[in-house]
């Protein structure tokens, strides 16, 4: 196959990745190429058996387009969602669907001296066990907490490489492309690509966990500023409260909003008498404890309630400060913490109301998340899709192999 051919083919299977379903004139417009070239190379991979048309779309008063999509198990996607305390791994399909159950296991980054190891044996294990073929996986995409240079594969905040790069370490033990993102990030791409920031042009993306991180699309793109360290919106120094932050600094945003925060509070409440639903927050299982806290919260628990409501409260104080910035349409909140709900609304609005110029907020929408804590999962996966194709070695050879007629 020549290199002309593969490189439509990659942009053709990207934009039906991103778009589920196209017609020919879409996918004619979107990778910039003539409609008969298009409908050529589309007829090719169908033959091949990498495209299968999916219908007529709906009618505009003339003849109705057939529309295309990804047949789902032509090729698939390994997906890595890390925070500080809990990894969790999916092998994802053409269409965006799991394919293996989530491999969940505690990686406590900040005490784990093998974490790199760890997760390169982790993923290993869940290719074995999903009996895919490693020649139909395109790539692994990861994200993770911390200061990530996607460039030159580092966390400058978390694990120890001996002298690589984490890229390379687990391409290394994988035999695959591997792509490293913030976690954050990943989350604002997935909410770009699939979420309620889909055609939306200016939209904050705040990740309620551990952190409190942040995704910014502007213009309709990811904006990861010049070294790809933008977003870090737990660090914002917005309290005089003498509390250490995790970054060594004192009073950041986190250290009053982040839900390790909240389950701290939760801990102290519930040791001075305050009656709850809730039950014994222990911080050495953090992950049971923020599961039993949205639990309790979704239950309407005033103490539980009371808890995300100042949380809210002041993650909405950091937000005014991100509208007379950015004057954004909407800000979404996403990640772990979203899976509250709305019960963040009302707080975050409070705030923006007492702290925001009226005219800069009365435009910007705040919105609760649909791909929740799937999101940072989506957003690896997507973080693979959008470096297919690209001109890497590495890529390339893969490209070649995968996308060769017949495969």
């Amino acid at each position: 196959m020549d290199e002309k051919t593969l490189m439509y083919r990659s942009a053709i299977i990207k934009q039906l990745y991103f778009a589920n379903a196209l017609s020919c004139a879409d996918l004619s417009d979107r990778i910039n190429k003539s409609l008969p070239l298009t409908a050529k190379i589309l007829g090719e991979m169908i033959e091949d058996g990498y495209v299968m048309e999916t219908g007529y779309a709906a009618s505009t008063g003339g003849r109705k387009p057939i529309m295309y999509s990804l047949k789902a198990d032509v090729m698939f996607i390994v997906s890595v969602a890390m925070d500080q305390f809990v990894t969790r791994i999916v092998i994802v399909n053409m269409q965006g669907k799991y394919v293996t159950e989530i491999e969940k296991f505690e990686l406590h980054l900040s005490r784990t001296p093998r974490e790199l190891s760890l997760l390169a044996e982790k993923i290993s294990s869940v290719i074995v066990k999903s009996g895919i073929d490693k020649d139909r996986i395109i790539g692994i995409g990861v994200g993770m907490p911390g200061f990530v240079d996607t460039q030159k594969g580092i966390n400058y905040s978390f694990f120890e490489t001996n002298g690589t790069n984490i890229t390379g370490y687990i391409s290394e033990k994988t035999g695959l492309p591997v792509f490293i993102d913030n976690d954050s990030s990943l989350v604002a791409l997935a909410e770009l690509k699939f979420g309620a920031a889909r055609s939306r042009k200016n939209v904050m993306v705040v990740n309620i966990g551990w952190g409190i991180g942040l995704g910014m699309i502007v213009n309709g793109e990811l904006f990861r500023g010049h070294n790809g360290f933008a977003g870090e919106f737990s660090h914002i120094p917005l309290f005089m409260n003498g509390k250490i932050c995790s970054c060594g600094k004192n009073g950041c945003l986190e250290t009053e909003t982040s839900m390790l925060m909240v389950l701290e509070k939760a801990q102290e409440g519930l040791k001075s008498g305050r009656a709850s639903l809730l039950k014994q927050v222990s911080l050495d299982a953090v992950e049971e404890a923020h599961e039993n806290l949205m639990a309790t919260v979704n239950k309407g628990d005033r103490f539980a309630v009371e808890l995300l409501s100042e949380a809210g409260y002041n993650i909405g104080r950091g937000v005014a400060i991100l509208i007379h910035l950015f004057n954004p349409e909407m800000i979404v909140l996403s990640g772990r913490g979203s899976l509250a709900g709305k019960i963040w609304q009302a707080p975050i609005q409070q705030a923006i109301n007492e702290h925001c110029i009226p005219r800069m907020a009365s435009n910007t929408v705040i919105e609760i998340s649909a791909l929740g804590y799937q999101a940072e999962l989506i957003g690896a996966a997507a973080l693979v899709m959008e470096n297919f194709g690209k001109d890497t070695a590495r890529n390339n050879t893969l490209n070649k192999e995968q996308l060769a007629p017949g495969k």
